[in-house]
């Protein structure tokens, strides 16, 4: 079946591509001065104007953009075109405080549809397919947006949301999808669901999974790609910037994720002192829009935490998989721990299933890690004294690797949560001071 075609941009040269950015930065950035006062005020604060940006570097002069200054302005003071112009909203799922509301024109949501549907085809998507798209739709862009860019690519969409993971199964099984997007947590209940109904989960349609939402790790890939047979690849995005689709890991390669760069400019910058970083060392996500019309975003801090590498695939440079975020990282007895660094050892240990949660407490003024673990499904039978030395096997390298010590509980098979969203890793129970 012969492949959809690239754009030209995507094999560009990279003189053209600097070219481009630059022209669309400083529209971009002469758009926020004049159309959204919030952004008039920092920049006239930090003493530059968008006649300052003679060159990509000169993007670091600018003040950053938090999701601070959205709740701020909450909720439609960053809008840089009139309501009458916008045609959706959409709003983050934050867990604190008043959520973020972003805006779309329709030329917004044409730019959207077309990075989504770039996105598919890079991860393998080919003429003919269908697409079960199982991220949640409503004000999280996850649904949505991969909902317009498989239509825009012109395959056929199964809609089916998040949850129901019984139906989830028969919709695989009756309407025969090849590619399915979704969390990478949930399609793991999803094999569990298929496995249940006596099916082989190696057995099925699907030929290409596209993972988003939440931080995954290479051996989680691995485990996926082996239980389900498929062509595991991870898409990213956020809500403030577009929704997914800021970047994606092509299929050929499967080496990090292109990020789009003729519509997002990436930067990295120190996450402690804000300082720009070169390409190759690990720091903070920063990103700038370059073709957003209702909600320029300039030098949005994404709080997620990557490096930026060389194109291979794509004249676009590469950012790692996420390892984390900046604003998500533990802090344990004074040790940084990010949730995958303890789903990288609960992978490496064969009786256990990638469902874990965190939970952290305080006693007697010290603080205490517990780590719950289930079971894999194949170890079922695993006698009391093997479970108690698995467990003891991984606070061992919990403590070893992280330098932190944890105590493990191993759950029935079932016995952690599971979600059909982004998975709930860590619980903290820690009196805010």
């Amino acid at each position: 079946m012969a492949a959809f075609p690239l754009e030209p941009i995507e094999t560009a040269s990279v003189d053209e591509l600097r070219a481009l950015q630059l022209t669309r930065l400083r529209a971009q950035l002469q758009l926020a001065y004049d159309r959204v006062p919030h952004y008039r005020r920092k920049f006239d604060a930090a003493g530059v104007t968008p006649a300052d940006l003679t060159g990509l570097a000169d993007l670091a002069r600018f003040p950053f953009t938090t999701k601070a200054d959205l709740r701020e302005t909450y909720p439609f003071g960053m809008f840089a075109v009139p309501m009458d112009q916008v045609v959706r909203l959409h709003a983050s799922s934050g867990t604190t405080g008043k959520p973020t509301v972003v805006g779309y024109t329709r030329g917004d949501i044409a730019t959207w549809s077309q990075v989504m549907a770039r996105s598919i085809r890079a991860a393998g998507a080919r003429p003919g397919d269908t697409v079960q798209v199982s991220y949640g739709y409503g004000l999280f862009t996850g649904g949505l947006g991969a909902h317009y860019g498989a239509e825009q690519l012109g395959l056929a969409v199964i809609p089916s949301g998040a949850g129901q993971t019984e139906r989830q199964v028969q919709l695989i099984t009756d309407l025969k999808p090849a590619v399915i997007m979704v969390t990478p947590s949930y399609i793991l209940a999803i094999a569990d669901e298929i496995e249940r109904q006596g099916l082989d989960p190696r057995a099925t349609s699907l030929r290409v999974g596209i993972f988003g939402a939440e931080p995954w790790t290479a051996a989680l890939r691995a485990e996926i790609e082996a239980r389900l047979n498929i062509d595991a690849l991870d898409i990213y995005g956020l809500s403030e910037i577009i929704g997914p689709g800021v970047a994606q890991e092509c299929r050929e390669t499967k080496d990090g994720l292109t990020v789009w760069e003729d519509h997002f400019y990436p930067e990295i910058v120190d996450p402690a002192t804000g300082a720009s970083l070169p390409d190759g060392e690990r720091g903070e996500l920063v990103l700038t829009s370059l073709t957003k019309e209702a909600l320029p975003m300039i030098r949005y801090r994404t709080r997620d935490l990557t490096r930026l590498l060389p194109g291979t695939a794509r004249t676009m440079r590469r950012m790692e998989r996420i390892t984390g975020r900046s604003d998500d990282m533990l802090i344990v007895r004074g040790v940084n721990l990010f949730p995958t660094q303890i789903e990288e050892l609960v992978l490496k240990e064969a009786v256990l299933a990638p469902h874990y949660v965190i939970e952290v407490s305080r006693e007697e003024r010290m603080d205490r890690m517990d780590v719950t673990v289930e079971l894999d499904a194949a170890a079922h039978a695993l006698s009391h004294v093997d479970r108690e030395a698995a467990a003891r096997r991984l606070e061992h390298a919990i403590k070893a690797y992280c330098g932190v010590t944890g105590h493990v509980r191993i759950a029935d098979v079932g016995g952690v949560e599971r979600s059909a969203g982004k998975a709930r890793r860590v619980i903290d129970r820690r009196p805010k001071d």
